[in-house]
């Protein structure tokens, strides 16, 4: 059956119903009926009917990626062979920048504006974590098999409809695999794409998460801190009574999150998390050093300033502590290192990428809603751009944990989806 009688006849169902957008204030109908044209054009419902079969051999692509390790900052193997995919999908006009990102640019017919759909390369897996795939129960399971080495394989899928179905667009399409997304890594790739003197960029569609509803046009914004705290260390007998720089951290760590809970309580939302400790030398020493690695969150840059002053409170009050209690020895001193720094912002709802969005998700028979979250689109959201975050598709779960699985219930309706808000965006050339 064709992928077009059916998305027509959700539309209208779902358009006289669905009251999401009408909470939002907004009024779809131009945006529903562009949409509904564009599906109606041979070219682009051959685009979109060819790709539940793309979808049938894609588990080989995301099985070969997922087992090619991709730490933050050490993506280069990875982003080789997805090059070499991109290529393989159709897409001549392949490169590595300088940072590691890999770029392919699908041309329109006229010169002017690019569109880039982006998804990244790197996982939050260290070196040497084991990434083989194993199969179970009908889900895929390894580190980093759904975020969002799936979203690179969604891309690949996107590059071979067009491609296959003959879809030319106005505006250039520049399908990007981003390096650093992850930890800290802290948008390396996006910040360098979209730096001044880089390539032109008018409108920017991440590939991230799992939901198919979900349209994100809020720019989760996060500050990352090291946190070190340095006192002389000595031996745990001969030396006791030296102010200890882990009962201070430690100390530290418990005022911190008591301030911090109550702060989250309030509006707008926010989030803090204690993620990495060390220091120490060995268990019968005294510490010379011990350290933190902190994340707060927040859509509101204010939260994120009164998390922040909550941390610095705790570590002079624990310090404080420590140091008043020593028999000897010179005082603990503290400092903080920002890591990592993403910034927040909104697309308003009232955008017509945000619109697109919306209606092509109606069109797919979901109600959609918008949302926040931290993907590379907070570097072009901040900078003013217009950027959405879509969903991967498929199903899954334990992003970030060595059990993260994933599995293909109805991925293909998210390669859809992208394709359609990706070609809206850039034009269907007559």
């Amino acid at each position: 059956m064709s992928l077009l009688p059916r998305l027509l006849g959700i539309c209208v169902v779902v358009c006289a119903c669905s009251p999401a957008l009408v909470l939002a204030g907004q009024s779809d109908t131009d945006h529903v009926a562009a949409i509904r044209q564009l599906a109606a054009r041979s070219d682009v419902r051959q685009a979109l009917d060819l790709i539940p079969g793309l979808e049938s051999d894609a588990e080989a692509d995301l099985i070969e990626l997922t087992e090619i390790a991709a730490p933050p900052f050490q993506e280069s193997a990875r982003a080789s062979r997805f090059a070499e995919m991109l290529e393989g999908a159709g897409l001549s006009d392949v490169s590595i920048d300088e940072v590691g990102n890999v770029l392919a640019r699908r041309r329109g017919t006229r010169t002017g504006e690019t569109v880039a759909i982006v998804a990244h390369l790197d996982t939050v897996f260290p070196a040497g974590t084991d990434v083989t795939v194993r199969r179970r129960n009908g889900r895929l399971y390894a580190p980093g098999i759904g975020d969002d080495t799936r979203g690179l394989v969604l891309l690949l899928n996107v590059a071979r409809a067009l491609e296959r179905g003959g879809v030319r667009t106005r505006a250039d399409i520049l399908f990007v695999g981003s390096v650093g997304e992850e930890g800290l890594g802290d948008l390396r790739g996006v910040r360098h794409l979209l730096r001044r003197g880089g390539p032109r960029v008018d409108q920017f569609i991440a590939i991230d998460g799992g939901s198919d509803s979900r349209v994100v046009n809020q720019a989760l914004g996060s500050r990352r801190y090291r946190v070190t705290v340095t006192g002389p260390g000595g031996h745990s007998w001969g030396d006791f009574g030296l102010p200890n720089p882990v009962h201070a951290l430690g100390r530290a760590i418990y005022y911190f999150d008591e301030a911090a809970a109550v702060i989250v309580k309030a509006e707008p939302a926010a989030s803090y998390n204690v993620g990495r400790l060390g220091g120490g030398t060995s268990v019968n020493a005294v510490p010379h050093e011990s350290w933190a690695e902190i994340d707060i969150r927040s859509i509101d840059p204010v939260q994120v300033d009164r998390i922040e002053s909550a941390l610095r409170e705790a570590m002079t009050r624990a310090l404080d502590q420590q140091n008043r209690a020593r028999a000897r020895g010179d005082v603990l001193r503290t400092a903080f290192e920002l890591i990592g720094d993403r910034p927040s912002g909104t697309v308003a709802a009232q955008t017509p990428l945000v619109q697109r969005a919306l209606a092509v998700t109606r069109m797919l028979g979901f109600a959609p809603q918008l949302g926040a979250a931290s993907t590379d689109a907070n570097v072009p959201i901040a900078q003013g751009l217009p950027a959405v975050t879509l969903g991967r598709g498929g199903s899954g779960g334990g992003a970030h944990a060595l059990n993260e699985w994933w599995a293909p219930h109805d991925a293909h309706i998210a390669v859809q989806r992208a394709l359609l808000v990706l070609v809206a965006s850039a034009g269907v050339a007559d």
